[in-house]
């Protein structure tokens, strides 16, 4: 038997060299297959929290809207009892001045008078 040459060798080497590579190529397609798989499962566990945020967001954005309208008719209903309570002064206060009332209305009106006149030159 002969000794292999080195053209025998070389062969030898590039063959193992490209089995080497097919190995490798064939584990690389399969780690990116994994990585796919595993980034689609990741993007859909995000896409459903996103939505289940946005859910809770709009959820919060009604619960804010039907807090505010209750919000204003609270206000509305505070205004209301002032206003009261100003009528009710001022006709204690007429009662109580009947002279200095009317005078105090009609000084008031004859500048509001006025001041409507002199807007009109």
């Amino acid at each position: 038997m002969t000794p292999p040459t080195a053209s025998d060798n070389l062969k030898g080497n590039l063959s193992e060299a490209g089995s080497h590579l097919k190995s490798a190529a064939s584990a690389a397609s399969e780690a990116i297959k994994e990585a796919a798989g595993a980034a689609g499962e990741e993007l859909r566990l995000g896409k459903a929290n996103v939505k289940s945020e946005l859910a809770d967001s709009a959820l919060s954005g009604i619960a804010a809207a039907e807090s505010g309208g209750a919000a204003a008719r609270e206000q509305v209903d505070v205004l209301m009892d002032k206003g009261r309570d100003l009528i009710d002064s001022a006709a204690e206060l007429i009662r109580e001045r009947p002279l200095a009332s009317f005078g105090v209305a009609f000084a008031a009106g004859w500048i509001i008078a006025k001041l409507a006149r002199s807007g009109d030159k």
